[in-house]
């Protein structure tokens, strides 16, 4: 029988309803990542006009003309850029998908546009055509005896450049790390646009705040705020590595990851992100300026996104780095030492070596690099992306309204 697909889109780390089933307890987990076989390389200017669509902001011209015509990217709409490392969420009768987790969506989405914030997870399933759903995992709700579809509620999401996914809604059983969570709210996509289909893995599960789970006509819970009572603390943390697989941990904080002590910044979430206040930057061995910088600790969003001046104030400092017109952002040199970048949380001093900056190349030459801090444009805030969580250890402290930073060990 031929598979038709549907996507999970199971609300904000899948999710949940009102009613979600009992929770099986683990007082803590770490969820371990593994590297994802079809990645298929770095594409500075997609990652970046991703992350302008996942926040709703038009992408220029040139940059929308960019990320369609560098090596490894097939159309000129956001693809997953640095979605190596992935971790294995079962659902229903052990469907096992590896799934991105991002703080910046509240929605469990499996099929998976990792720089797109449209604040849902969700999973390939059996209701997309073979086409669609080659190189994935699906889920199929029809395999699982736990699944229970939820009439009348649906999702729809639309982004500037047309594409997009909707569909039903229904409950299953979730397993993460050994944390169960019954009639869980996921999201079965019965329409999903060609650029979806063509992510690199299974789908995406949601780490922000349950207020933007898109669910109609009613917001779910999700995963994380299903599960957080069952763990010894109600928080988790981040561990990303460049270049190898990195770690998170739920419900305890693991002192072997870290050094020095963690400095906290308050928790602004009335947008639904875990968003928080830097006191200020540092270019290379120059003066730390004082400044406050709103900005979203997003392990979704790939780049470290800036104010306009300050990334422009970064490149001076680098010889012959320039804000290409063709490739909608800046680049430089590849051989070129970057400078490390230092942000503020209160007197800690968050340090980002020069060689995380160094992106990729934006061609097969390997000549010329595009960068991983990017101006940020028309966002309304700054986006602390995964250039960020591979230099720092990050703490998600949902009992205290706070996120953490710290060195790593």
């Amino acid at each position: 029988m031929k598979l038709v697909g549907q996507i999970i889109w199971a609300s904000a780390v899948f999710a949940s309803l009102t009613s979600a089933g009992p929770i099986q307890k683990r007082s803590a987990f770490t969820v371990h990542q593994s590297r994802n076989a079809a990645f298929k390389g770095k594409n500075g200017p997609a990652a970046l006009a991703g992350a302008f669509l996942k926040f709703g902001i038009e992408v220029p011209q040139s940059l929308a003309a960019a990320s369609g015509g560098n090596d490894g990217t097939a159309t000129a709409t956001p693809q997953p850029l640095d979605t190596e490392y992935l971790v294995p969420v079962t659902i229903g009768n052990g469907q096992t998908l590896n799934l991105d987790l991002d703080t910046g969506s509240a929605d469990l989405r499996l099929i998976r546009c990792r720089l797109l914030k449209e604040h849902a997870s969700w999973v390939f399933s059996s209701s997309l055509s073979t086409q669609q759903s080659q190189g994935h995992q699906v889920y199929n709700p029809a395999q699982s005896s736990t699944f229970q579809r939820l009439p009348g509620y649906t999702w729809n999401i639309t982004y500037a450049d047309g594409s997009g996914a909707s569909g039903t809604v229904g409950t299953d059983t979730v397993n993460m790390g050994g944390t169960v969570v019954s009639k869980q709210a996921v999201e079965l996509a019965n329409r999903v646009s060609a650029q979806f289909a063509q992510q690199g893995s299974d789908g995406l599960i949601g780490m922000a705040f349950s207020s933007i789970n898109t669910v109609k006509p009613q917001q779910q819970l999700t995963f994380f705020d299903n599960a957080k009572s069952s763990l010894v603390a109600p928080l988790f943390t981040a561990d990303l590595k460049p270049g190898v697989p990195g770690a998170y941990d739920f419900g305890f904080i693991d002192s072997k990851r870290y050094k020095g002590p963690i400095a906290y910044s308050p928790v602004d979430s009335r947008q639904g992100f875990w968003a928080f206040s830097s006191s200020g930057y540092q270019i290379g061995s120059g003066t730390f300026k004082t400044k406050s910088l709103p900005g979203i600790a997003d392990t979704g969003t790939t780049l470290l996104i800036i104010e306009d001046g300050i990334a422009q104030q970064y490149y001076a400092s680098v010889p012959g780095a320039q804000n290409d017109p063709n490739q909608g952002g800046y680049t430089f040199p590849c051989s070129a030492k970057l400078p490390n970048f230092t942000f503020g949380i209160g007197s800690y001093r968050a340090v980002i070596s020069g060689s995380l900056i160094n992106f990729a190349p934006v061609d097969s030459t390997g000549t010329t690099c595009f960068g991983g801090i990017q101006p940020r444009g028309t966002l309304p805030f700054n986006i602390f992306g995964d250039i960020m969580f591979k230099a720092q250890f990050v703490v998600f402290d949902a009992g205290n309204n706070r996120v953490g930073f710290a060195a790593k060990a």
